[in-house]
């Protein structure tokens, strides 16, 4: 694996840092002493074998759950006991494993809320009580929710209720939500579940296109590994709470410490993982 910056560098320079998490539940270690850094305009992904640990560590850096030891901060600024609201104050945003959208509303509805919590938040209670408010719009709104529904590949169905959409269109319309916030960072929690390899390929241009002309930075989750080895500058592992491997995709490709994590091969035999030789670990989801 390539040189890390130090554990100080890395902070002081990311737009989000996780450092020396740990997350207790009860006698079980479910994330342990885990430090990940995220520069400006980079993507990260962050892999692992289901019950690594990820979305508890998500959970972490999103400010719902608050650590047993580390910190968590923002642009440099400590935040790890501050509250999903006033992350999001600072710039973070984040999409879920199970999107948590308003049923009633359209796509394009769902956009031009996000981008109203952004630039006209006095007028968001009014325009979810009364529907008739998503209809006024303010100057440049139609532009710049225009421009996230091309993105996103969403222009046909943007008048479409969200009720009933396939999980894979209601995945990208969270995407669209989080990106017309206008954050510097977004936590994607596996975008791409639902979705073919057309609409796959079209989302993972959608969000290397948002980290160029916008300077987000992104964290993802996903199972589809190829899709992180492709996008990624770097990627973290993390198998029972620790992490395992950090460095390229090409790195990781290589590691004979992610091959054992992911397929049990015998090249990591010589790897001490918590939780196997004869000890029982019970696995978290996540």
């Amino acid at each position: 694996m390539t040189q890390a910056l130090t554990s100080d560098a890395a902070t002081v320079a990311a737009r989000i840092s996780a450092t020396d998490i740990t997350v207790r539940f009860g006698g079980l270690v479910a994330v342990d002493n885990v430090s990940i850094h995220v520069q400006p305009a980079q993507i990260v992904g962050l892999v692992g074998p289901n019950g690594a640990g990820k979305r508890t560590l998500f959970a972490v850096l999103s400010g719902l759950r608050t650590p047993n030891g580390g910190s968590v901060s923002i642009d440099g600024e400590d935040v790890t006991h501050a509250s999903p609201q006033a992350r999001a104050g600072r710039g973070l945003a984040r999409t879920f494993q199970h999107p948590e959208l308003f049923q009633g509303l359209t796509i394009r509805e769902h956009v031009v809320l996000s981008d109203r919590t952004r630039n006209a938040p006095w007028r968001v209670w009014s325009d979810v009580l009364t529907g008739a408010g998503f209809r006024r719009a303010r100057s440049g709104e139609n532009e710049r929710v225009d421009e996230i529904i091309n993105l996103l590949h969403l222009t046909a169905i943007q008048h479409r209720q969200v009720a009933g959409l396939p999980l894979g269109m209601a995945r990208l319309v969270e995407v669209g939500r989080a990106i017309a916030r206008s954050p510097s960072v977004i936590l994607l929690d596996e975008p791409s579940a639902g979705l073919d390899a057309r609409e796959t390929d079209e989302l993972a241009g959608a969000l290397l296109q948002i980290v160029h002309d916008r300077a987000i930075s992104l964290l993802l989750v996903e199972h589809d590994v190829d899709l992180v080895l492709g996008m990624s500058e770097r990627v973290c592992v993390i198998d029972f709470g620790r992490l395992i491997a950090e460095g390229t995709p090409n790195e990781i490709r290589s590691s004979p410490v992610v091959k054992a994590a992911y397929l049990g091969t015998e090249e990591g035999a010589g790897v001490q993982r918590p939780g196997k030789g004869g000890q029982n670990h019970d696995r978290i989801n996540g």
